[in-house]
């Protein structure tokens, strides 16, 4: 499989010279004027609405219009951003006060009546923002620059949740955009960040540009992780779109492009061999993949041929295809990332063994199963997700399963999976995607464990009235230790009905040549804050 996979990968080599072609056909006379960073990211860019959806380009995008209230550092602290803040003694009220010189790129002052705005449209679709709503009484802004949070009684996890550096970031928007529903995509781009978007010049499938917000007023602080000053210092970043990973390393190599956020596993020698480059993995985390079934239709709305599909799966094909290199890879069963406070494998022993194939036959053969095909979304555009499809539909069609594997591109899979319909409408039974390892180490952070259904459900739409009454205990647990015993039943009562497959973590190397300097690591990498290019 893996020397398919890699075969597969080669194919694309011939489009070396039509790419570096289409490369400098992308080259703007703005490259002139000023410094100029040119990335080739995870995946290219579509859906610009970072709260829409939680795929993390979107996200990265994001980080780079947008800003954030309160913001997490290297410690882990949650630090001021756009704002500061106080608690009452009771712990009740919590107050955020703007700092002076913020404005959003259209000019206007940014608003507490736009910070309220953004954080209720959040708060819809983010699992921490959804738990954090459950304990307010009210969010205002109770002046120009004051947002007043009232809950009806203490919740530990109020800065957590609005200063979560991953996933769906609490992003600010002026009040206007923000007053869109959050599951329609808002119209404009206009942010408070240190960059500004380049509409004129967005080519869905080819580039994505912002240039410098020479407005923005950073914080004097250090930049760290997603906290500090975010100094633009270059004047323009460019992504690129260029999907082969052979590619985008040649280029790398020639300085047609400076950042390539995923080369290959196998591409990592050549490119530590190379004295112009620089190859560090900026997320120490890493990442979680795992596949996600559709609750609402045939097959997976039966929960015995989800515990079947379960046990068909083995995380060492899938990570081996993946990754290749178990230096960069571990199998692991724990929902909440192995060498966690909350990581346990119960519930999980089959992915631990390595799966049960005759287990998972006999399984579906008693389950009912008529046949129904499984239809897999499955992205040929980002290295880090092309592989587990192809794995996963071979296991399920082992154990018996018929499986409709689509081959797509990511963006599509990051528009379709908000589809309810059912597969024959254009909808779907199972994608599978990544998770920074930050964003689903505890049970309210991990939007997979949730079981809100059709209302606030991430895709899938799972219903399970159990575990959101665990999470509630969760958040209440007066110590540690209460809370590991409640995020074990959370993962049994995961695993049991099969809320998510979890398939393994793997850590991924990013590279940039020498001429960049002060490059951030963190959970939410890449930023281009910070980043300086030499001459």
């Amino acid at each position: 499989m893996l020397q398919l996979m890699r075969r597969r990968r080669r194919a694309f080599v011939s489009l070396l010279a039509i790419s570096v072609v289409a490369l400098s056909a992308l080259a703007s006379p703005a490259l002139a004027a000023g410094k100029t960073i040119t990335a080739v990211m995870h995946s290219d860019l579509r859906v610009l609405d970072p709260i829409f959806t939680s795929a993390y380009i979107s996200r990265d995008h994001g980080y780079m219009i947008y800003d954030t209230l309160i913001a997490t550092d290297s410690n882990f602290k949650i630090q001021p951003q756009m704002a500061d803040w106080k608690i009452s003694d009771d712990k009740l009220t919590y107050t955020f006060t703007l700092r002076d010189g913020l404005k959003w790129h259209d000019g206007t002052p940014v608003t507490a009546e736009d910070c309220v705005a953004s954080l209720k449209r959040w708060a819809v679709v983010d699992s921490m923002g959804q738990q954090m709503m459950l304990f307010t009484a009210s969010i205002e802004a109770t002046d120009p620059k004051t947002i007043t949070l009232e809950l009806k009684e203490p919740y530990a996890l109020v800065l957590e949740a609005i200063g979560k550096p991953s996933s769906r970031v609490a992003f600010m928007m002026p009040k206007r955009l923000a007053e869109t529903p959050a599951d329609k995509q808002i119209s404009e781009q206009i942010g408070s960040g240190p960059f500004k978007f380049v509409q004129s010049e967005f080519q869905p499938g080819v580039k994505s540009v912002y240039v410098k917000n020479t407005d923005y007023v950073p914080r004097k602080e250090p930049a760290s992780w997603t906290a500090g000053g975010k100094v633009a210092k270059v004047d323009r970043v460019e992504w690129i779109t260029m999907p082969d990973p052979q590619t985008a390393l040649n280029a790398l190599q020639s300085g047609d492009i400076d950042f390539m956020e995923n080369p290959a596993i196998e591409m990592l020698p050549t490119i530590e061999a190379d004295k112009e480059l620089k190859l560090e993995i900026l997320n120490k985390f890493g990442y979680q993949t795992g596949a996600r079934m559709n609750f609402l239709h045939p097959p997976f709305d039966n929960v015995k041929v989800r515990r079947a599909a379960l046990m068909a799966v083995n995380q060492k094909d899938v990570l081996d295809a993946l990754i290749g290199n178990p230096k960069y890879y571990k199998a692991c069963a724990a929902v909440f990332i192995c060498d966690t406070p909350f990581a346990t494998e119960v519930g999980g022993e089959t992915l631990a063994k390595g799966g049960d194939m005759a287990a998972a036959k006999k399984a579906l053969a008693e389950s009912g199963y008529d046949g129904t095909p499984v239809v897999l979304m499955a992205p040929g555009d980002v290295l880090t997700l092309k592989a587990q499809p192809i794995v996963v539909a071979q296991q399920l069609r082992e154990a018996g399963f018929k499986v409709d594997l689509q081959a797509t591109d990511w963006q599509t899979v990051v528009s379709r999976r908000a589809s309810q319909k059912p597969p024959k409408e254009g909808g779907w039974n199972m994608f599978i995607t990544n998770w920074v390892s930050a964003d689903v180490s505890n049970p309210i952070s991990n939007i997979a464990v949730g079981g809100q259904g059709k209302k606030g459900g991430w895709f899938g739409w799972a219903e399970d009235a159990k575990v959101e009454q665990l999470k509630d205990a969760f958040v209440r647990a007066a110590s540690l230790d209460d809370q590991k015993k409640i995020a074990t039943e959370i993962q049994k009562e995961t695993y049991d009905q099969v809320l998510y497959v979890p398939l393994g973590q793997y850590q991924a190397p990013s590279a940039w040549r020498k001429s960049l300097s002060g490059v951030i690591d963190g959970p939410a990498t890449p930023v281009f804050w910070n980043i300086d290019k030499s001459e």
